[in-house]
């Protein structure tokens, strides 16, 4: 296991500090119309719309990132991201089928309809697939090809409900309220402290199954917890912010070439790195056009060519 220095995990942590309370400042203080400069400005806007949607989108960028951890460390593979057994598929699907029928009446149920069918996916997965880990990871990509047909059906179905199945999918913080914040704080807290805990049996499982098993770790039964938890935290993400891709590959692996392979370290600070980007990224989604990009659209447009790069890099865990 590759172990960092001190001085260089210090000189990574005051940047991310940095970076996190620039976020904040510029996400909360400015927008289309310019900085926010009066104290009525600060109570109608801030705190009525702005907060809350800074820090969703911090949120939901420490669940990605500590879920992307987790999925790289159990895959051995810095390709994996949240997304591989299937979560934002079945979200997809659960929303469209929400929206098509009518059911997503508000946010909330569109929310709950995201996060359920999410849920059920994993599980179905993991029923097709937990035996081992590769047939976990081809049983994930089994059903969520099915699961992107038939989000592709219900859209061509929806007919004047298209365009709210599309803008879910794409992903986006435009409907952020506290109800969401609180449902994410919750989440992101109990599965970000939980993988912390399991962080050095991550780590023992990075070296094989059999070094996992020789130190006493029931491998059968930790992929299970850390499935679990994944989806628990992607699940929660997904359903409140809709598909947000990248995220989840983009921050551990960049975390991973600073500080090495050790969860203890690359969990907490991918955490951190996620909470800073991810409202700049909204940011830019407000303010970049008229109206508002969604944010799935900038992630993919950096994480692709990230995405390749690591491709040309090499998928191995090797240096």
């Amino acid at each position: 296991m590759v172990h960092t220095s001190q001085g260089r995990m210090a000189k990574v942590l005051l940047v991310l500090v940095i970076l996190l309370a620039l976020s904040f400042l510029l996400s909360i203080g400015y927008g289309s119309s310019g900085f926010l400069l009066s104290f009525h400005d600060i109570q109608s806007k801030i705190l009525d719309y702005r907060l809350r949607r800074t820090i969703l989108a911090a949120l939901v960028g420490a669940s990605l990132s500590s879920a992307g951890c987790a999925m790289q460390s159990l895959f051995r593979n810095p390709l994996a991201d949240p997304y591989i057994i299937g979560v934002s598929s079945g979200a997809s699907a659960g929303a469209s089928i929400a929206i098509v029928l009518g059911l997503a009446s508000s946010s909330l149920s569109l929310m709950l309809f995201a996060f359920a069918s999410s849920i059920l996916t994993v599980y179905v997965v993991y029923r097709i697939g937990g035996s081992t880990t590769s047939s976990l990871l081809l049983a994930g990509i089994a059903v969520a090809t099915f699961l992107t047909g038939l989000t592709s059906l219900l859209i061509y179905m929806a007919g004047e409900s298209m365009h709210k199945v599309i803008f879910w999918i794409m992903g986006g913080f435009w409907t952020a309220n506290w109800v969401k914040v609180e449902l994410m704080f919750f989440t992101a807290f109990l599965g970000i402290a939980l993988l912390y805990v399991f962080a050095w049996r991550l780590n023992a499982l990075l070296l094989g199954e059999e070094h996992a098993e020789s130190v006493g770790i029931d491998v059968s039964k930790f992929r299970a917890v850390i499935v679990a938890i994944s989806a628990l935290l992607t699940a929660s993400a997904v359903s409140v912010s809709g598909v947000i891709g990248f995220v989840g590959l983009i921050i551990p692996h960049t975390m991973r070439m600073l500080l090495g392979f050790d969860n203890r370290v690359l969990i907490p600070f991918s955490v951190l790195f996620a909470m800073g980007f991810m409202p700049l990224v909204d940011l830019v989604a407000r303010v970049a056009v008229p109206g508002e990009l969604p944010v799935g659209i900038i992630t993919s447009m950096l994480g692709a060519p990230f995405f390749i790069y690591l491709l040309r890099r090499g998928t191995g865990f090797g240096a």
